[in-house]
């Protein structure tokens, strides 16, 4: 059974990401803090981590950089995390940071248990929602 991290300032998208994710084989557990975020790794059992781009002080991008250092000598565990992005030039720094994945709002469930299903299963995942639509001249439809 995979254990996930949600963490997130707004108690409304916690839950609306339990909603999507909770099932008979993943177990949720929240977080609203950068600390708390680096308590419960520190703890240990979190198979992910789903952090929102901003959170408070400490948003996702340093809570990211803060586990990576952690784990660069032996803190803590790697943990995957992905990023929940407001902005389209927020993947730049959802790419620096290490994140493994990242889904650019607004969240759609079926690319969220995706995104997650793969980074349990140890791949990464870009949201290619950002990207705009190639048109090719002559056509009408994107490619």
């Amino acid at each position: 059974m995979a254990h996930v991290l949600i963490a997130s300032d707004l108690s409304s998208l916690r839950a609306d990401l339990r909603s999507m994710l909770e099932s008979p084989d993943l177990t949720v557990e929240e977080a609203s803090s950068g600390p708390e975020v680096r308590n419960a790794v520190q703890r240990g059992g979190i198979d992910l981590a789903i952090m929102d781009m901003q959170i408070g002080s400490m948003g996702a991008m340093a809570i990211c950089l803060d586990l990576r250092h952690e784990e660069s000598y032996g803190a803590a565990d790697h943990v995957p995390v992905l990023m929940l992005l407001d902005r389209r030039p927020d993947v730049f720094l959802a790419r620096r940071s290490g994140a493994e994945g990242f889904i650019v709002k607004p969240l759609d469930p079926l690319r969220v248990r995706r995104a997650v299903r793969a980074l349990l299963r140890g791949e990464g995942f870009e949201d290619d929602s950002w990207r705009p639509a190639t048109v090719r001249a002559g056509t009408m439809t994107p490619q």
